[in-house]
């Protein structure tokens, strides 16, 4: 401990210690005191000439404020005991003693931590008074001077970008102002703003219970209690709101709280708060345990137990959050720097980035070019050498060019209606998948190829039939019959009429065919398909899945059409130039091959329902009895019918068990008819109970199968997912329902790390060694279900996770529970995100981070999801993301597996290239829709 004595506070400069405004708390004193200096300069412009003598103690973790006594003017001793010197001033004795009190005072409100951590002894001019502290009071007084010195500067910082009541905007203060005007004219009544209208008028329309909490807090300023706010009273409040200083929007936090003013907030103005945060994020499962939370609060921020919190406590939990919560951000810490990974790969010029671009899209686009480019090649052949042949008949001295056109459309279509039936072939392309074929071809994109196909028939449908109608039959009708007896032969002798041609055998096929085709199209467009187009009933029955499903199979009358309309050509007569039948023989037999194995192998795997789960958000899953002989991979699909609910459609859903369980399951939303019907019949029957408890690792719960509706399963079928081994690293995203592929693979995970375990235990007990590589990584040679060995070189696995609804994170508890638990190295990591809830910064959902925070510090369990995974606020920033897996895994191959809507895999599938580009570690990006 040493004692200093200041040096005397007048209009010269203070003569202080020579190393106190440089103290810091590296170097044992303390950042927050250097103000001390600074405020005591300022005292000169009220006391001028006056002199004042200061003692401070210095100790380790203290900064104490032991005296101050006026001085003697002629007194050149600076470091003159305070008893010594005589109280003289301008005006006496008293007024100097007075003085000096009001100093101290000052002094003391100003810097509150300048307090004993134990009982002191402040001293006036002339005598000493020993205050003994309450023992609680002093411990309380303690831990706030120490929160006090621990707030740095960085930590300051920080809490700049928290606590805001204006949502985050790069517009300016005075562009929002307007806005506030604008609503302002349009709610107030008789210049006044109504208090339930407080919250519509700054923007808060969707949190208008929390604005009315804002506004009681900004009013119990005035004093008085308000209803009604003028505009000028509305500025007021508005540029308290949107001040830019932390402490300020603070204490408007703790003032929404603190409803009696005394500058305390008890456990029930906690849980006030808590509930008003949970009414504003729509939580109503936190507004329900409010007074748990509240207590938890207290618990942390009260450990004296004096029943109320105080400003600073407040203040000390909302800049600690991150300290909170810094175990659980796995990704926050990267193993290499992020421009370490980029050095060197930066292009020096114009021409280099290019070419280095050129060779990024080359490397990840070239299997889907190489295909659409030998199909466009070859139907331009089949055009070209088609318009050749019948160039150089005599029938195009009657029609002219419009044959050859006519009839190299034709060509293409015979090709393009044999191609279409290849992409949606499932049992051969998920057979394909498994073999070297993948590597030279997207089977991911096969969707996409029977669209472009679809649309290459359309085009060429418009051409030939353009062409017959419009062009060569007319020149046919109106021929001289001099060119008309050139082809006489192939029309028996016989001038058509335009009649005779559209009720021949080809014009009635042909425009059959049109017909059906023009019908099965417009309701494959996404607007039909997704119930975009609203028409009156009993139109509305052409819109849907159901409409789409079976309009597609009017090809199967349209190719039977087409093999007559082949058949019978009026200018080929020799059945070896009819080249249709050879076009579509081998890839029709196929299809219908692929639909029979289909209809018998699902007799062959009726399943029998084991048990049914009611999950939230309109979610019922179904654990199955695992057919005889079934084999799947994690990520695959199977496709389910119920007999009694529609004996013809067939629904897919992804397989969220693993490969080495011994049941099905599947996890359904209900977002259509079949569906509902389906969750109505396992869920509503008296002999089926409906099993309202989750799903856990391996459980099963046997039920009662006597009357139970008969489920039939097809598959598995290929998906992108199911090649996940092929990469190093797992980037799975998931967006709502689109979770359900990844679970499996999880599981699948998870099972490889328990097998791993359970051959490193047997090879302990046998004295066998191996390395520390192989056991820290899923790279292993693991025994499969059926005894053979799999080899992965999987090393690490990231899972994102962003619903809407909260009670989703329900569907999956289970597993995400027992990732925490079996994964002790951290090789799978599991990020929620809650995208109802206000991003965190946000003064809603600020007590609710808070209290996140805190429960996860003390019990490891996530107040939302119920796991031990966090949960995160509003939607991830995937470019973070991106990089900082690219800083952990430089010169890996990541692969990018995402299930949701289209409009985010635009984004993800930008990111995949960029990274890619300027970073060692290539992202290979899959998608799949729901």
């Amino acid at each position: 401990m040493r004692t200093s004595s200041f040096g005397r506070c007048s209009t010269g400069e203070l003569d202080l210690p020579e190393n106190f405004g440089n103290s810091s708390p590296a170097s044992g004193g303390h950042a927050y005191g250097a103000m001390l200096p600074v405020f005591l300069n300022d005292l000169r412009s009220n006391h001028h000439k006056e002199l004042v003598e200061i003692t401070l103690e210095l100790e380790d973790d203290a900064v104490v404020l032991r005296n101050i006594a006026p001085a003697a003017v002629a007194s050149s001793a600076p470091n003159a005991s305070p008893s010594s010197s005589p109280a003289v001033g301008d005006h006496g004795g008293g007024g100097a003693i007075a003085r000096s009190l009001s100093i101290t005072s000052r002094i003391r409100r100003k810097f509150p931590w300048l307090r004993s951590m134990s009982s002191r002894t402040s001293v006036s001019s002339s005598e000493s008074v020993a205050v003994v502290e309450d023992p609680v009071v002093s411990a309380r007084n303690a831990r706030k001077m120490r929160a006090k010195l621990e707030r740095t500067r960085s930590s300051a910082q920080r809490a700049l970008k928290g606590l805001r009541f204006i949502s985050k905007s790069g517009e300016a203060r005075e562009e929002l102002w307007r806005r506030v005007e604008e609503r302002f004219s349009l709610l107030a009544k008789d210049d006044l703003l109504a208090r339930e209208d407080f919250g519509e008028c700054i923007g808060m329309e969707d949190s208008k219970e929390f604005a009315v909490g804002i506004f009681d807090a900004l009013a119990r300023r005035k004093e008085r209690k308000v209803s009604k706010i003028t505009k000028e009273e509305l500025r007021q409040f508005w540029l308290q709101i949107s001040d830019q200083s932390f402490d300020a929007r603070l204490q408007i936090f703790f003032d929404m709280a603190d409803s009696n003013e005394d500058g305390k907030i008890t456990r029930e103005e906690v849980q006030e708060l808590i509930m008003l945060s949970a009414s504003a994020n729509k939580l109503s499962k936190l507004k329900e345990q409010a007074e748990g939370y509240a207590a938890l609060i207290m618990e942390e921020l009260d450990p004296e137990n004096l029943g109320y919190i105080e400003l600073w406590q407040l203040e000390m939990l909302l800049l600690q959050k991150d300290r909170y919560m810094n175990y659980s951000r796995q990704l926050s810490t990267t193993s290499i720097n992020w421009s370490q990974n980029m050095t060197g790969l930066r292009p020096r010029n114009e021409i280099q980035r290019l070419r280095r671009t050129l060779q990024c899209l080359a490397l990840e686009y070239w299997r889907r070019g190489w295909v659409l480019l030998l199909w466009l090649v070859t139907t331009a052949c089949l055009f070209a050498w088609k318009f050749y042949q019948y160039r150089n008949r005599s029938s195009f001295q009657v029609m002219g060019y419009c044959l050859p056109v006519a009839k190299g459309a034709a060509e293409t279509l015979k090709l393009n209606m044999a191609l279409i039936l290849l992409p949606v072939c499932r049992n051969t392309l998920t057979w394909l998948r498994s073999s070297g074929a993948r590597k030279f071809v997207p089977f991911d994109d096969n969707i996409n190829f029977h669209k472009i196909i679809a649309f290459a028939i359309a085009v060429g449908v418009v051409v030939h039939a353009g062409n017959h109608l419009a062009c060569d039959f007319p020149l046919l009708i109106n021929s001289s019959p001099e060119k008309f007896s050139l082809i006489a032969s192939d029309f028996n002798n016989k001038k058509p009429t335009y009649k005779t041609l559209l009720t021949g055998v080809e014009g009635v096929t042909g425009i059959s065919m049109v017909t059906l085709m023009a019908i099965s199209f417009t309701l494959a467009t996404h607007h039909f398909r997704r119930n975009a187009v609203r028409l009156p009933p009993p139109f509305n029955r052409l819109t849907g899945f159901n409409a789409f499903w079976y309009s597609h199979h009017l090809f199967g009358v349209v190719y039977v059409l087409l093999f007559i309309h082949g058949a019978f050509l009026n200018l080929t007569h020799q059945w070896y130039k009819k080249t249709t039948w050879m076009y579509i023989s081998v890839p029709l037999l196929l299809y219908i091959a692929e639909r029979t194995l289909r209809t018998r192998r699902s007799k062959h795997y009726a399943v029998k329902i084991q048990k049914v789960s009611v999950l939230p958000g309109n979610v019922f899953s179904l654990i199955m009895s695992k057919p005889n002989g079934f084999k799947y991979k994690s990520g695959q699909y199977i496709f389910l019918q119920c007999p009694k609910i529609s004996p013809f459609e067939w629904h897919p859903f992804s397989i969220t068990s693993a490969p080495g369980d011994d049941y099905l399951s599947v996890h359904i939303r209900t977002v259509g008819d079949w569906t509902q019907e389906l969750k109505f019949l396992f869920t509503e029957d008296e002999k089926l109970p409906s099993v309202n408890r989750r799903v856990t690792f391996g459980e099963l719960v046997q039920m009662e199968q006597r009357g139970q509706p008969r489920l039939l399963v097809d598959g598995p079928y290929g998906a992108p997912a199911q090649d996940y081994q092929n990469f190093d690293v797992l980037l799975l995203i998931g967006l709502g329902i689109g979770a359900t592929p990844f679970i499996s693979i999880l599981r699948d995970l998870l099972n490889g790390t328990r097998t791993i375990e359970e051959l490193m235990v047997q090879e302990s007990n046998t004295e066998t060694t191996r390395s520390d590589e192989s056991f820290n990584s899923f790279t292993s040679s693991i025994l499969t279900p059926g005894g053979n060995k799999r080899s992965q070189r999987t090393t690490n696995a990231y899972f994102y996770w962003v619903t809407r609804e909260p009670g989703s994170f329900e569907w999956f508890k289970g597993v995400m529970d027992q990732v925490a638990e079996m994964d002790h190295k951290g090789q799978i990591e599991l990020h929620n995100y809650l995208t109802s809830v206000y991003e965190e910064g946000d003064a809603r959902s600020t007590l609710i981070t808070m209290i996140q925070a805190l429960n996860h510090a003390k019990h490891g369990v996530d107040i939302l999801s119920g796991t031990r995974v966090r949960t995160h606020f509003a939607r991830p920033n995937w470019k973070e993301v991106f990089t900082k897996i690219a800083s952990k895994h430089p010169y890996s191959t990541v692969g990018v597996f995402y299930c949701g809507m289209p409009v985010l895999a635009k984004e993800l599938k930008k990111l995949s290239l960029e990274l890619s580009h300027k970073t060692t570690t290539r992202f290979d990006f899959h998608k799949e829709y729901f």
